[in-house]
């Protein structure tokens, strides 16, 4: 055996690289070093908490005195090398084996019961010390929680303003985080793309690096986005107080795409019923392909070879479905009258709606609140608690946008319905106008489960198609051709589609931002 090891600690990092406590634990060890004649073989230094085990430098030199490949080891005080009860029974091991311990800042001789039962003591204070110490700072950082502030660094697209003050969205950063869940939810970008596509506009990491394919996971999972502040090692969810990057319906579209229920393979070639179009044996999506200057959409199962159907033949059915939706005079007629009846009764109805998402999140917070009284008198574990907390914060969320989106329209129902129902009555001269992502949207706004059995193609109209092509069966209580059609159930649908913000998927027709972004980044041949 040949000289003693030195170990130095702090506790963070910051603490090691920004201050002086190495330095000076360093100093003050090499003075009791020479003042005592013991000369140090070997340093060891660390900036990790003692709180929990598994320091590695502390390890090791744990490891050396095992193998008596040194006399002893010089700490600065005794909680540098044992702050938790574990690690002072270890050091106590080697004081029975006969290993030097020496504390600089300490009078302790180890070797009698005296000092013995001293060092225990104070062993037993610090562990004490830094139990206490944890609690405080959970107790602030819970108490943070509860304030709808968030106490951990800023994600990419916010910035930090100080302790105790709301995030708020970083303008450089929080747009283009924002553009990039818009380009992914449209699903037809994977990670890397996605990745490279920000990068070029200049997304960049804490670092000033590209940012990583787990960066990008973390983003397009992380609720603070929208207004949610999930601690992630505890599943807890807290509502917070800073403002929302983006809204609660673009997260959920993103969602989809990373769980599977949106495609997200990149496009080599525009089909435009990519992904529309099912087979009727095996349920699953006809897979385009282009053979011979024709597009085809074959099934790719094994049971299922002969599964197959061209395009040009596909948009000779949808030809004659869609000029079926025509309105003649006096139905164009009627129509007119009843958004003219719309307009008069939108702003009561309008009104009502408001006042009936009012008392929605007002319910939602009497539950929450119930919740907690479920909670606290242990009727609920934490886990249940935590899962129906996350539902409720979610639905709330859900509900006040669109409350939020209903008290904001600038453009009334009556029109929408308008556009709509316009849309229809011109449906084919909309399709062949339209770009092939926007051909796609109107299939699925006018047809439902379009599924091919062989060679034949069976399309179904969806529910606002069959109403206005069938509502004419309604009128009167018959089929009528010469009496205009009641557009009454449309009207209602479309109310209830407003409200909820989905108004038939008319914004990607309407000049979609998502859809510019698609055109701009993979232009059309």
């Amino acid at each position: 055996m040949s000289g003693y090891i030195a170990y130095i600690r702090v506790s963070t990092v910051r603490q090691g690289t920004k201050g002086v406590s190495l330095a000076e634990q360093k100093d003050a060890i090499i003075r009791y070093a020479e003042r005592n004649q013991l000369p140090i073989s070997t340093w060891f230094e660390e900036m990790e908490t003692a709180a929990k085990r598994g320091r590695p430098e502390f390890t090791q030199a744990m490891k050396l005195l095992r193998r008596r490949e040194a006399d002893g080891i010089i700490l600065h005080k005794l909680d540098r090398g044992a702050r938790n009860l574990k690690d002072w029974a270890d050091l106590g091991e080697l004081v029975d084996c006969g290993i030097e311990i020496h504390f600089v800042h300490e009078n302790l001789d180890l070797n009698s019961r005296g000092g013995r039962l001293s060092a225990d003591i104070q062993a037993v204070v610090a562990a004490d010390y830094i139990r206490n110490l944890r609690d405080e700072c959970r107790k602030g950082f819970y108490g943070r929680l509860k304030q709808g502030l968030y106490p951990l660094p800023a994600p990419l697209g916010y910035l930090n303003q100080g302790t105790a003050k709301v995030k708020t969205i970083d303008p450089v950063s929080g747009p283009l985080v924002k553009r990039a869940f818009e380009l992914y939810a449209t699903a037809r970008f994977n990670f890397d793309e996605v990745r490279e596509e920000m990068h070029r506009r200049g997304l960049r990491n804490r670092h000033g690096g590209q940012v990583s394919r787990n960066g990008f996971t973390s983003i397009f999972n992380n609720l603070f986005y929208i207004g949610i502040i999930r601690v992630e090692k505890t599943g807890e969810t807290f509502p917070g107080i800073h403002e929302p990057l983006i809204s609660k319906a673009l997260f959920d579209r993103v969602q989809a795409v990373l769980t599977g229920k949106a495609n997200i393979r990149s496009l080599n070639h525009t089909f435009i019923f990519r992904r529309l179009l099912t087979c009727a044996k095996c349920q699953y999506s006809l897979v385009g392909e282009r053979q011979k200057g024709h597009v085809y959409y074959r099934c790719h199962s094994k049971q299922c070879a002969g599964t197959s159907i061209r395009e040009d033949f596909i948009e000779a059915l949808l030809k004659n479905f869609l000029q079926s939706l025509r309105f003649n005079k006096e139905e164009n007629l009627y129509f007119r009258q009843e958004i003219g009846t719309l307009r008069a009764d939108w702003t009561l109805e309008r009104e009502n709606e408001i006042q009936g998402l009012k008392l929605r999140v007002g319910q939602i917070k009497d539950r929450l609140n119930r919740l907690t009284d479920a909670y606290l008198d242990a009727t609920l574990d934490k886990a249940m608690f935590e899962e129906r907390k996350s539902a409720l914060l979610l639905d709330r969320k859900t509900t006040e946008e669109n409350l939020n989106k209903l008290t904001n329209d600038n453009e009334p129902l009556p029109d929408k319905a308008e556009k709509f129902l316009e849309l229809a009555n011109d449906a084919w001269l909309s399709y062949k106008t339209a770009l092939p992502q926007e051909k796609g949207e109107l299939v699925k706004i006018f047809t439902s489960n379009r599924q091919v059995d062989g060679k034949k193609l069976e399309l179904k109209p969806s529910f606002l198609s069959q109403q206005i092509a069938n509502a004419h069966e309604n009128a009167y209580g018959g089929v009528y051709r010469d009496r205009p059609r009641t557009l009454g159930p449309i009207f209602g649908i479309l109310n209830d589609l407003n409200t909820h913000g989905k108004l038939l998927g008319l914004e990607s027709i309407m000049g979609c931002e998502e859809d510019d972004i698609v055109i701009e980044i993979f232009p059309k041949e």
